[in-house]
């Protein structure tokens, strides 16, 4: 998907939601633990009832890996639910890759040559020769974490150079050298919201994957206030606030609400920044 026909899907829908899948054994609803393959029927209700509000989706590796064998299996059938009856949707696989070159060539062809995945979230840290495999798929997209709305990231990514400049900052600025912006997004979280001004002066046209919003703390008006640009440039993430709304037999139905809501408020949002 291009980042033109992203923006279509943002201005037909009216939405920049992006619902994030983290199924928990322990806590899907337990009706559904009856049924062959609980996480995947949870998935798929999840999907079925927010795709009318959402552009994107993004199945969290952890969830999937947690089940060895079965789990990745399930993450494939997901992955291939979404294609098949909701095409128009972009698929993040939340995976936070990144090795030396050879291996990140084997991550890369997991995601985008055997399951062709929209885009997959990857750690730089190991600096270019670890992101550029990802960046030979055409029409795919890598989104490089930067800013993240963890307390922890304090840590490392707001530390400064000699020259002031910030981790995260640096992150932003040398890893355009790599790709563009019809290649690449950032994760910023949400949590981060006043900071969004720095890196809109590094990154005026990218795509922000901004997770954070809900259960987290984050701030949707203020991420649009500080972040978006003239084609929205913001994909915002929630999970627990949308999967898990309820935990009875009428789960999607609460899910399909939660995420209803965003949308109007992100319609709002998007007359109010999106100019």
């Amino acid at each position: 998907m291009t980042r033109q026909q992203l923006f279509e899907q943002i201005l037909k829908k009216q939405s920049f939601l992006c619902v994030g899948l983290d199924a928990d054994i322990k806590k899907i609803p337990e009706h559904l633990l009856d049924t062959e393959d609980p996480i995947y029927e949870f998935n798929r209700a999840i999907i079925d009832a927010t795709a009318p509000s959402c552009v994107a989706c993004k199945p969290n590796l952890a969830f999937f890996e947690s089940e060895g064998a079965s789990g990745w299996a399930t993450f494939e059938k997901t992955v291939a639910y979404i294609q098949q009856r909701h095409p128009e949707i972009f698929i993040i696989a939340d995976a936070k890759r990144g090795d030396i070159g050879h291996t990140s060539e084997m991550y890369a062809r997991a995601f985008f040559g055997t399951t062709k995945l929209d885009a997959v979230t990857v750690a730089p840290y190991m600096g270019e020769d670890s992101v550029k495999p990802f960046l030979t798929f055409a029409g795919r997209w890598v989104i490089l974490l930067a800013l993240t709305s963890n307390g922890g990231s304090q840590d490392f990514q707001l530390t400064e150079d000699r020259n002031g400049e910030r981790l995260f900052e640096k992150v932003l600025r040398v890893s355009q050298q790599w790709g563009t912006d019809e290649q690449m997004m950032y994760v910023t979280g949400a949590t981060q919201a006043k900071l969004f001004e720095d890196v809109r002066r590094i990154v005026p046209d990218h795509f922000l994957l901004v997770p954070g919003v809900g259960a987290q703390g984050g701030s949707l008006e203020e991420v649009c206030r500080y972040g978006m640009n003239r084609h929205c440039g913001l994909l915002v993430n929630s999970s627990r606030g949308i999967i898990y709304a309820d935990s009875s037999e009428d789960f999607a139905g609460a899910a399909a609400r939660e995420a209803g809501k965003l949308q109007q408020e992100m319609k709002v949002m998007l007359d109010k920044y999106c100019r």
